[in-house]
């Protein structure tokens, strides 16, 4: 798919849903569709799409792949109103309501009196799940700068390292893979760190501030990623800390001991590897997220290991495995208990699951991989073993 063809698209979208034009303002949304993540307004109509540029006209003129001649520099919405009234006098207009703030909605219902304001952010994720050849080789390069994160780890995990240092040292390494130190969430008030890393009995503190092993943070204002603890023989320590390189993501997680790793924690790291190639290897076209999610579960009971999968310990589970990827760190489909969408063909996924026992410890893995019509990708670079760091 060309990339000037996504307009066309989404364009095709506003006319099968009914759609008058769309008032696009979320970076990731017009970055997909124009080139540039300048601040901007997108309006687009079944036959027109013009690009509002609010600052950086500059920069954006030289980053766009739409021509120069649907852009204007101009930072007033009623700009916009404007030029959509001229075009289209009353019916529906579709936007990113997940993402508009109420104050906003106000004062678009305000200015865009004559209109309905509908959710264009469902059709956009839609159409953003198909990735085109030149995403996926942004996506590769993404997950060669995790896999050099991966690398700094075997350099850095020593008996007296911290976990702030050990992430500082694998964030330094993305950073000069290309990693551009930032990672989109579509959510509002989202923070992570710069991802969750933790060693020993941290690990078994789970916060609230996402659905897996999270740390426990430097402090209560920020309850995720590293700590200033020191790494001691024996632990395992998990890192999963996201890259995003020319606007597309990588997730991956990995599993390391300090020293040899006991038989249980290798038992029960293996359990988990079954596992997760279980759900891999069904995530075919077809095949809704939550019977996927099944998959897992009862992959978990055959292996004996239902204990232990996805706890978080005091009868607490995760009912989420894995999620889209893409322009986003998470995107849909989501594989959950509850999700009944459907995997696609060419979906880029990435499937993660943990393991609890308290006496043992907690495990981690998490893969992105592209479903095929027969055969999945694997995608992430890092051998998907237990990782003993003994030197």
């Amino acid at each position: 798919m060309k990339k000037r063809n996504r307009i066309r698209i989404f364009q095709e979208s506003l006319e099968r849903n009914g759609w008058q034009g769309a008032i696009l303002f979320y970076s990731r949304d017009i970055f997909y569709y124009t080139g540039t993540a300048q601040p901007s307004w997108f309006l687009v109509t079944p036959e027109e799409h013009l690009l509002f540029v609010r600052s950086g006209f500059d920069f954006a003129v030289t980053e766009v792949f739409i021509e120069k001649e649907r852009m204007v520099g101009d930072r007033q919405f009623t700009s916009v109103v404007q030029k959509l009234k001229r075009t289209v006098s009353n019916g529906k207009i579709a936007t990113e309501l997940d993402l508009l703030p109420a104050n906003q909605y106000k004062l678009w219902q305000y200015l865009l009196d004559e209109y309905e304001i509908v959710d264009a952010s469902p059709a956009i994720l839609a159409q953003r799940r198909m990735k085109d050849s030149s995403e996926m080789e942004k996506i590769k390069k993404a997950c060669e700068a995790q896999e050099a994160g991966h690398r700094a780890v075997f350099d850095l995990l020593r008996p007296g390292t911290s976990e702030l240092e050990l992430a500082a040292g694998i964030e330094n390494a993305h950073r000069l893979a290309g990693h551009e130190g930032v990672v989109f969430m579509r959510l509002p008030d989202f923070f992570m760190s710069r991802g969750p890393i933790g060693s020993g009995n941290n690990l078994s503190r789970f916060s609230g501030v996402i659905y897996s092993v999270t740390g426990v943070g430097l402090s209560p204002a920020v309850p995720v990623g590293p700590s200033k603890k020191r790494i001691e023989d024996g632990d395992l320590v998990i890192v999963d800390i996201p890259v995003q390189v020319e606007g597309y993501h990588a997730d991956q997680t990995r599993t390391y001991c300090l020293g040899k790793a006991e038989t249980e924690v290798r038992d029960l790291h293996q359990a988990m590897i079954e596992i997760s190639d279980c759900v891999i290897g069904h995530a075919m076209p077809g095949i809704r997220c939550c019977d996927l999610f099944e998959v897992g579960m009862e992959k978990a009971n055959e292996c004996g290991v239902a204990d232990a999968y996805l706890s978080f310990g005091k009868g607490r589970k995760s009912h989420m495995i894995g999620h889209g990827i893409g322009l986003e760190c998470t995107e849909p489909p989501i594989i959950s208990l509850n999700d009944q969408s459907f995997i696609q063909e060419n979906d880029v996924l990435a499937v993660e699951m943990h393991m609890f026992r308290q006496s043992v410890g907690v495990v981690k893995i998490e893969d992105m991989f592209r479903v095929g019509s027969s055969q999945n990708e694997i995608l992430t670079k890092t051998p998907r073993v237990l990782l003993e760091v003994t030197k």
